[in-house]
């Protein structure tokens, strides 16, 4: 049984860096690829909240319903989604052509995962691994995840060097990692069909995607949006696009950067892991997200690109560090059988909730350039985090409450 287990969990990671590969050059390439195309920065942030709400729109719809099907159904079915995802950003140009498909594709503008990917992961994640293990299976989840898509933000700089050697247009060569985004798309499908169609205990679903953890659910659902309404102001994509208006920051140059904030990332979900079990899982979640946003708030007045980079890193030693333990505390307050829709329920802000963002930060960066998008989403983080710590400090999960 441990063996399986592990086998499942590896699977699953093996997948996870895939995808994240992918996310980790998209997500820089995205707003420079369309501006190349002739789109303003308003267009880019049209496109980057579309894509935030079809993610969160359809990651909602698969978590009501993942109890009808076999989890490994639901993410074969997700792989054939991103691989048309790329395929359409690499042969279509005009706007209309590439909303449609931001609105029903898998594309990821943000340095984190929002896809319809992130619940069903999560669900097998917690049935697979023991409620002592899991905040830590969790931060090895989200280690793969960053350290992988930091890799990626460095594969940026491939158009540019593809572009010189084979003799293409800038346009032509982005489009080609749009396709390597479909190929990744395949490889990620074959690693899910190594999953067994059902997961023990997969007979046993109820009935009703959510029951007696309701409120909590919708609570915390609620206190995510907030957070990640804040957190759309500072997708990866808008940061790069202020970094380029502001600084004239090169697509190569930007890759090295968010390499080392990914890198950074990774390095906290470690840490996070020792502080939760010192501290607490709602501690951990709040006292190392409040210092990273009041980095975000200082980032525009700083006089030099050093000075940004600099509270940038700070910001991603420290800012990512919610993440596992936020996904635990979730699985961990709530039945097993009800982990799929709380799962989603509760992942699906990060894309909804955000989604109008973008936008908003698409048009106050074709404003002005001082960077009013970064004091916004500081603002409304460290709000979050007064809230949740109020609201859920006592509700613990069993855990630690048998410590």
């Amino acid at each position: 049984m441990a063996l399986h287990t592990s086998s499942h969990v590896n699977r699953l990671l093996v997948a996870k860096g895939l995808r994240a590969f992918g996310d980790g050059f998209v997500s820089l390439l995205l707003p420079l690829y369309l501006l190349e195309l002739g789109f303003s920065a308003l267009e880019v942030g049209v496109i980057a909240t579309t894509t935030l709400f079809g993610s969160g729109l359809l990651t909602l719809i698969v978590g009501l319903h993942a109890y009808r099907f076999h989890y490994r159904t639901l993410l074969l079915a997700a792989t054939v989604l991103m691989a048309a995802t790329g395929l359409g950003f690499a042969s279509l140009t005009g706007f209309w052509p590439l909303l449609l498909v931001a609105l029903i594709g898998t594309l990821n503008p943000s340095s984190g995962d929002v896809s319809v990917f992130l619940p069903l992961e999560h669900a097998v994640l917690s049935r697979v691994v023991e409620a002592k293990n899991r905040t830590r299976v969790f931060a090895r989840y989200s280690v793969v995840g960053s350290l992988v898509a930091a890799f990626g933000s460095l594969a940026v700089g491939f158009p540019q060097a593809l572009a010189g050697k084979a003799g293409l247009s800038s346009i032509a060569a982005m489009q080609c990692m749009f396709v390597l985004y479909a190929v990744l798309a395949g490889a990620s499908a074959l690693v899910y069909r190594g999953l067994p169609k059902a997961l023990s205990g997969d007979e046993h679903k109820a009935p009703a995607p959510l029951g007696k953890s309701k409120k909590i659910v919708y609570t915390l659902a609620a206190l995510f949006s907030l957070d990640a309404f804040g957190g759309g102001f500072v997708v990866q994509s808008m940061v790069a696009l202020w970094l380029y208006q502001r600084f004239d920051m090169s697509l190569a140059a930007a890759g090295v950067v968010f390499f080392w904030t990914g890198l950074l990332s990774a390095l906290s979900y470690l840490a996070a892991v020792r502080i939760a079990d010192r501290f607490g899982l709602v501690n951990t979640m709040v006292f190392t997200h409040i210092p990273a946003n009041l980095c975000l708030v200082a980032i525009p007045f700083v006089p030099s690109l050093e000075w940004a980079v600099a509270l940038l890193f700070i910001r991603s030693a420290l800012s990512q560090m919610d993440v596992p333990t936020r996904s635990s505390y979730v699985m961990a307050i709530v039945s097993p059988e009800e982990r799929p829709a709380a799962a989603s329920i509760t992942s699906v802000p990060r894309s909804l909730a955000s989604a109008a963002s973008p936008f908003l930060a698409g048009y106050l960066l074709g404003l002005s350039p001082f960077g009013w998008p970064l004091i916004a989403a500081g603002g409304l983080k460290i709000v979050y985090d007064l809230l949740l710590l109020a609201m859920f400090s006592k509700i613990r999960p069993p855990e630690e409450d048998s410590r």
